[in-house]
């Protein structure tokens, strides 16, 4: 299995591995962004979105709250998992996000992600990511709904109709699949995770400086400075592309 295509000439290519419903996985977008902002390539930076599952095996309509669902799953109780809610929705906040795990309907991702394959195939990408990201996790939209899906896809221009019908007929479901392959080969399991330049990976929502310290260091690697010739005031003698730049003949020599 090839794990990376190849990036187009001149771009640094940044795949990331996350999930619509993962909390952190929209603070790493903001600190990646942060990033880029002061990254003087930061035009050059290619990101490519991959899809990831925390609980592939989630119901579409479970039957708990965010809070319950967190509290069963780390042997919490009900306020110890709030607590949790409620410190990173503090953290959220330092990146200019607003959480509101009250409003989250937990749900499968499966379908959410074909959506982002879709968006990708059209450019629009990253979009589609934000606002998906921001309608889990901030407005409580119910991700596992395929109208909601449709509309939420209308709002960043993609055409609603087919939307829709790549949906039903989950046209997209094996790229999603693929994406997960591709995780499980290189030992993701834990989301967002970065690879820079198809070498490199950084794990988790790392402060922005620290991925912008990993953006200039694979560029560097990548993108060699070119040479700074010297002495070129003076006429350069050497051969190149098959010729050689002979001296002129003094005029006092008469050998010959």
């Amino acid at each position: 299995m090839t794990l990376f295509s190849p990036s187009a000439p001149g771009k640094l290519r940044v795949d990331i591995w996350s999930d619509i419903a993962c909390p952190w996985c929209y603070i790493g977008k903001r600190r990646l962004e942060q990033a880029l902002q002061d990254f003087p390539q930061r035009d050059q930076v290619e990101v490519v979105w991959h899809s990831f599952e925390l609980d592939p095996s989630a119901p579409v309509q479970g039957p708990l709250s965010l809070r319950d669902g967190l509290a069963r799953k780390y042997r919490r109780t009900p306020e110890q998992a709030q607590e949790m809610l409620d410190s990173m929705t503090h953290t959220a906040a330092g990146e200019g996000l607003d959480y509101h795990f009250e409003r989250a309907q937990p749900t499968n991702t499966f379908l959410a992600h074909q959506l982002l394959h879709l968006a990708a195939e059209k450019g629009l990408g990253d979009a589609m990511k934000e606002r998906l990201l921001r309608a889990y996790l901030s407005e409580g939209e119910f991700l596992g709904d395929r109208e909601t899906l449709v509309r939420l896809a209308s709002e960043v221009g993609l055409d609603a109709a087919e939307v829709r019908a790549a949906l039903e007929s989950g046209k997209y479901a094996q790229a999603v699949r693929q994406d997960e392959a591709q995780a499980r080969a290189l030992g993701i399991s834990g989301v967002p995770f970065f690879v820079l330049g198809g070498k490199y990976g950084v794990s988790g929502a790392q402060p922005a400086d620290m991925l912008r310290g990993a953006l200039e260091q694979v560029w560097t690697e990548t993108h060699p400075a070119p040479l700074t010739l010297l002495g070129q005031d003076t006429p350069a003698e050497g051969c190149e592309d098959g010729q050689c730049a002979l001296p002129p003949r003094d005029a006092a020599d008469t050998r010959g």
